[in-house]
């Protein structure tokens, strides 16, 4: 996408309250310096295009999600998709701010006090593997079957293990996604469920949980960690902005 002189970058909805810290930087070339246009009680997190230069370099996305995800460790923040580019700061007071204030405003409320967390999940590639021939026999011998053997030899039977393993893998992972969900929740959160981004990921999920219980939901990770140690390498991304849960296209509604 290609900006216009002097255009305003929107990247999210805030309380009129919030002020960007010192020296924040934005999207562009060179970065634009952060400020907050306000309209009764929420404001926008903009910046000012200096160039025609078209978004969408990795820079300009790691300073999108590094602007609302550390707001949203101090304050709701209802992040914009990447792109949200208006013509000056009136536009964004009347026809971001002001046609939506009801909207926004109810948004933020539900957002107080909490923020995005991201778990996942891969599996240990052999430890899955010898779990699956343990628990499948017909799988196991299909593997003693192929050992040693050409590969155009046992074209099917490999094919036919493939898919055994496969379709044993996503049963695996509802199983474990639902062992992380309850483990949780004591937490109360809105679960997103996310499609998986590699075969052997165990669960990929997106939670919306109380900021002041970030220790307590590492605690409970780190301890579910533990029980599958050289099983599942467990991660947790947070905070950040709740992109999965009231993420905006932009302006235009």
């Amino acid at each position: 996408m290609t900006t216009g002189q002097a255009a305003v970058y929107v990247y999210g909805i805030v309380p009129a309250d919030v002020e960007p810290e010192p020296h924040a930087s934005g999207v562009g070339d060179p970065p634009g310096e952060v400020g907050v246009v306000r309209h009764g009680e929420i404001a926008a997190l903009i910046s000012t295009l200096e160039s025609d230069r078209p978004l969408g370099t990795p820079d300009d996305l790691t300073a999108h999600a590094e602007l609302l995800d550390g707001s949203a460790a101090v304050a709701p923040v209802l992040p914009l998709r990447f792109g949200a580019v208006m013509t000056d700061t009136e536009a964004v007071e009347n026809e971001l701010l002001g046609a939506n204030e009801a909207e926004f405003r109810s948004a933020l409320e539900q957002l107080e006090g909490r923020a995005q967390f991201v778990v996942r999940g891969r599996y240990v590639e052999n430890t899955i593997l010898r779990e699956l021939l343990e628990e499948n026999a017909e799988a196991a011998r299909l593997r003693d079957a192929i050992r040693d053997k050409p590969e155009d030899a046992t074209r099917n039977e490999r094919i036919a293990l493939g898919e055994m393993i496969n379709q044993a893998i996503e049963s695996k992972r509802a199983a474990d996604t639902r062992k992380v969900v309850d483990a949780l929740e004591k937490f109360e959160p809105l679960v997103n469920y996310r499609d998986p981004t590699h075969e052997e990921e165990a669960v990929h999920i997106a939670l919306l949980v109380e900021l002041e219980r970030q220790q307590e939901l590492e605690a409970t990770l780190r301890e579910l960690g533990e029980e599958w140690d050289g099983r599942v390498e467990l991660n947790l991304l947070g905070p950040m902005a709740a992109y999965d849960f009231v993420a905006k296209r932009g302006p235009e509604g």
